[in-house]
Parts: structure tokens; C-alpha cells; sequence
């Protein structure tokens, strides 16, 4: 039995990771992860914040993101995920400001589409409350700010999501997963007279040469770009897979209030992350996390209008500079030196300084869907190609939106369940084609 994954980031791997596992019965003899980038995890799977929680989910969802988070804190449990990816215990918080008209900002009630905060999306909004200010010393006061705590005890955690996938890549690897980039598939060709299996045609995107190779599960996982890999493998079928493309900026900066030292005995080496609708906000709600090592990461300046680059190596000649600047001009009003004597804004308040040391500017893009919720599961024959191609098992892992790092490690493992006909980890019953509104045209 031979698996591709189509797609390197940290779903795909993730998926490699749990199917691959030596304990596993009726896994593949072989695996492989096909990417079309040059380099691995340069979309969101290496930019995205690493922010985990586990019970902010829809209903539907909740199962998966349970079962997500205990493996991540299993995982890092297991192989010192503290010192090898940056998992920390962490603490989410809501900033809401007193405007000029008076009213407190408020979080944006459709948070994915109009960019504002992701905490809007908590299912739990009773969680009790710190003793004392729960705001981390990085974030400046605001004049008219209040801070309430809005995760559970042991319901929120970081991780550098750059370092999870390389190391699950690695152990990947180890196991005997080939991973194949910068590589896409082009073609579908069935296999003589058998009734299951085909052959999947790869090309390498810097030579040209094409490869065959025989495939009896394939399993779509690309992100954003997973569309574009449906419509070239089963260019006759009528079914769309309803995934956007959610581009999203970020930086990754160092502040003189938050040292390692803060971080190791202030803190206890726990994380941060902070929501906020403040009204100087330039025009978006900005999500911030402090991550192991002394950063902070600050994001939330979202758009549907960017068109998505072929490949995800593309998306630094596309960033344009006004929009890194919003938001480095956000970071400095929430965690730049609060100056009395600085010079004042409109309304009269002192302006803060600019002392954040930016580490790395990003745009990524993540695969969005219009319900909000991630497309997990077996594709039904019936929706592929009418020529029937195919003659295996087809599998879709995709539209995770902000929530792709946070329901990795859960969507890895049952998607592995699904290929080896275990029972499934998680109920993702809801989470198939038809439970995002997809309709084929031809049925």
C-alpha cells in the first residue's frame, strides 16, 4: 500500500507523523509528502502565532480540538517540547479601551472575515477572572483599558510552530516518510486492469522530470492551495472545494520589558496571548503572543482580496510595505514605552516610543472556509472524476483557518485512523464536504 500526502505543512506532516507511527496497525508501507515549495513551512505552517486552546470550538468542532490539544501537551510531555518547539502553559486575555466617544471597544463579531479578534470565537466567556491585573508587564497601559482573563486554568498554550513541524518532519523522515519538493502532482493514470490503486504523475517544479508513482490512498492537504491541486487531478469532476485563501501579516519582535528573565521567573515560563479591538488600533484587531526565547508575535491584519502566489515561497515578493507598517505602528501603541514627555496624539494622550526590535516580518495565508470550520475526511468517489480515474481512496485535511497549528496534531491522527480503518480518535463526522455547505453541481 502506497500514500501520498499532497501538501508539506503541518497538516500534511502531521498526518505523515501519526500514520507512520510504528504502533500502528495496517499502516502504509509507503508514505510520501509532495510539496510545491522550494521551502518547507513558508506559509502559515512555519508563520502562524502557534496559539493552542482547547475548548474555544464550535460544537461540531469541539471534539477535534480537544483531542488536539491534549496531544500537543502529550507530544511535548513525551519529547521536550519545551526546549525543542516553545510549548509553554498560557494565559489568553481580552483588552477593551475606552474610546473618545466613551464607550469601551468592543471584540468584532464576525472575527474571521473582518479581522477581528480571534477570542471572539471562546466558547467559554465566564472564565474566572486573576486576582489582581492579569495583563503581562510587555503590554503598556492603555488610558481608559481594562484587561480580563478569558481562558481556563490549563485551556490555552505556544508553541514556535516552525520548530513543531521540523521536528515532526524529522521523526517523519526517520520513520521512512519521503518527502518530495519543490514537487506538485499533475496527473491522475490508472493502473492496468486492477480495481483499486492508480498511479499519481509528480513533477519537479526545478527540473521538469516526472515521476510515476503507484498511489492507493491519496490524501489532500495542501491549505489554501488544495483547490488548485483538486482541479488538476480531477479536472472533470463538477465539485468545488469550497476553500479560500485568508492572507494575514505578522511580526515577530523583541521588547526591553519582556527579558528572559521575566520570562523564566516572572512568568514562570508560561505565555502570553492578548486580544484587543483598540480603537487606535489601525483599523484592525490585533492578536498578540509572547513565544519562548523572549519574542513576541503580534498579527491580526487579515484580508480576503490577496490573490494567492503559485507556490508559498512567492508570498515575501508580494508584502507590501504599508501594511507591514500598520501593523509595527499597532505593536507600538500596545507595547511600545509609554512616554510622558513623548509628543501626544489628537486627543492629547502621550504617544509611545518606538523601542520593539522587529525579528522578522511575514505574510502567510491560510485556507478559509465560509462556515468557519475545518474539511476533514474521505472524498466520496462519487464527487471525483466521472472517469473514475482514481481507483483508490481519496482523503481531504484543509480549511483550518487561524486554527490550523491549534487542531494539527488531532486532524493528523484521525485522518491516520480514517486511512487504516481504525475508530476514529475524534468525531469529524460533521467536518466532510457536505457539512461546509458543498453541494456538487452533478448530483
Amino acid at each position: 500500500m502506497s500514500t501520498i500526502i499532497v501538501g508539506g505543512g503541518i497538516i500534511g506532516v502531521s498526518i505523515a507523523y501519526y500514520l507512520s507511527d510504528p504502533k500502528r496497525s495496517h499502516r502504509p508501507k509507503e508514505i510520501h509528502i509532495v510539496d510545491s515549495s522550494a521551502e518547507l513551512f513558508a506559509s502559515a505552517s512555519g508563520f502562524a502565532a502557534g496559539f493552542l486552546a482547547k475548548d474555544w470550538f464550535s460544537p461540531e468542532l469541539a471534539p477535534l480540538g480537544k483531542l488536539s490539544f491534549d496531544l500537543h501537551r502529550q507530544l511535548a510531555k513525551d519529547n521536550q517540547g519545551a526546549q525543542k518547539w516553545g510549548y509553554m502553559a498560557g494565559t489568553a486575555v481580552n483588552l477593551q479601551v475606552q474610546g473618545a466617544d466613551g464607550k469601551k471597544s468592543r471584540r468584532g463579531d464576525d472575527w474571521l472575515r473582518r479581522g477581528a479578534s480571534r477570542a471572539e470565537a471562546a466558547v467559554n466567556e465566564e472564565a474566572a477572572v486573576d486576582e489582581g491585573d492579569p495583563s503581562p508587564l510587555w503590554l503598556t497601559k492603555q488610558r481608559g483599558g481594562t484587561v480580563d482573563k478569558i481562558s481556563n486554568n490549563g485551556s490555552a498554550a505556544q508553541v514556535d510552530p516552525l520548530r513543531l513541524c521540523h521536528f515532526l518532519l524529522d521523526k517523519c523522515v526517520e520513520r521512512g516518510v519521503r518527502v518530495h519538493y519543490p514537487t506538485r502532482p499533475v496527473a491522475i493514470l490508472k493502473k492496468g486492469t486492477s480495481s483499486t490503486g492508480s498511479e499519481v504523475v509528480l513533477q519537479r517544479l526545478d527540473t521538469k522530470e516526472e515521476l510515476k508513482m503507484p498511489c492507493d490512498n491519496l490524501i489532500l492537504a495542501a491549505g489554501a492551495w488544495t483547490p488548485r491541486v483538486f482541479k488538476t487531478l480531477f479536472s472533470q469532476s463538477k465539485t468545488e472545494i469550497p476553500v479560500g485563501a485568508l492572507s494575514g501579516y505578522s511580526l515577530l519582535f523583541r521588547s526591553p520589558r519582556h527579558t528572559l528573565e521575566n520570562e523564566r521567573e516572572t512568568y514562570a515560563g508560561q505565555s502570553h496571548a492578548v486580544f484587543t479591538t483598540h480603537p487606535k488600533a489601525c483599523g484592525f484587531s490585533p492578536e498578540i503572543f509572547s513565544r519562548q526565547g523572549a519574542e513576541i508575535y503580534i498579527a491580526g491584519l487579515n484580508s480576503l482580496d490577496i490573490p494567492l502566489p503559485e507556490v508559498a515561497t512567492d508570498s515575501l515578493g508580494i508584502m507590501e510595505r504599508e501594511k507591514s507598517d500598520r501593523v509595527k505602528r499597532a505593536a507600538v501603541v500596545l507595547m511600545g514605552r509609554a512616554d510622558p514627555d513623548a509628543s501626544t496624539d489628537e486627543q492629547g494622550e502621550a504617544a509611545n516610543v518606538d523601542d520593539l526590535e522587529v525579528v522578522r516580518e511575514a505574510l502567510c495565508f491560510r485556507p478559509w472556509t465560509e462556515s468557519g470550520r475545518p474539511i476533514v475526511g474521505k472524498i466520496e468517489h462519487q464527487l471525483l472524476d466521472p472517469t473514475e480515474a482514481f481507483r483508490g481512496e481519496v482523503f481531504i485535511a484543509t480549511g483550518h483557518g487561524p486554527w490550523g497549528i491549534s487542531l494539527s496534531l488531532g486532524t493528523g491522527k484521525v485522518v491516520a485512523d480514517l486511512i487504516t480503518g481504525a475508530n476514529a480518535s475524534a468525531d469529524v463526522s460533521l467536518l466532510g464536504l457536505g457539512g461546509n455547505g458543498l453541494i456538487p453541481s452533478h448530483l
